[in-house]
């Protein structure tokens, strides 16, 4: 059983606006990563400290646990509030998010004694695109956080973890496209440009 978190928590300051409010194609970024990965999902939820921006995607909203902790700080709420073992966790500014290599994640996870299951870009590892065992992985997040860590794999030295590779990322997100999270203005808008041309390339299959 999965539960899917998306972290709504950031500040948007080199976009300058809520980011994932900002209508992609005519609807909500973050709606767009919903409808994605909702598929493979037994529960919705997102992190936020500004919930009642967000009631009208009809999803469970929680508020961080650990406000002002950044991407780290929205990990442990997700893991905190999950009702399911495993957890995948996604960034809500990732608009080719990719269900296909979260599912991949998850079944790896299920069958190894891996605590994080997370893929690799070839230059760093994309944790904001990763799956996590809920009751290893939530321990050891809250111990980073105590310690005054910030980085969104300070703690993985403590767990079990399985690295994806480029290739195995590869054959489960063909266009190289899942990681993409869009920061700026000029950075959304050849994200849609790219949505456009595929979602054409496709009506012309």
């Amino acid at each position: 059983m999965l539960t899917v978190a998306v972290q709504a928590g950031g500040e948007s300051r080199r976009m300058g606006r809520d980011k994932a409010l900002l209508p992609f194609l005519g609807r909500p970024l973050i709606a767009r990563v919903i409808d994605r990965l909702r598929p493979i999902a037994d529960e919705l939820l997102v992190t936020t400290n500004r919930p009642d921006a967000y009631r009208f995607l009809d999803v469970r909203l929680v508020s961080d646990l650990r406000p002002g902790r950044g991407a780290l700080g929205g990990l442990y709420t997700a893991l905190s509030a999950a009702r399911h073992p495993f957890v995948a966790v996604v960034a809500c500014d990732m608009p080719f998010v990719s269900a296909a290599l979260i599912e991949r994640a998850r079944t790896l996870l299920v069958q190894s004694d891996a605590d994080v299951v997370v893929p690799s870009s070839g230059e760093h590892l994309e944790p904001l695109h990763a799956v996590y065992r809920r009751a290893t992985c939530l321990p050891a997040v809250e111990a980073a956080l105590d310690a005054g860590a910030w980085k969104m794999i300070s703690w993985f030295s403590q767990v079990r973890v399985h690295v994806l590779s480029p290739d195995e990322v590869h054959r489960y997100d063909a266009t190289g496209l899942a990681f993409w999270n869009v920061n700026t203005p000029e950075e959304f808008a050849a994200a849609e440009r790219r949505a456009r041309s595929l979602a054409d390339d496709e009506d012309g299959a």
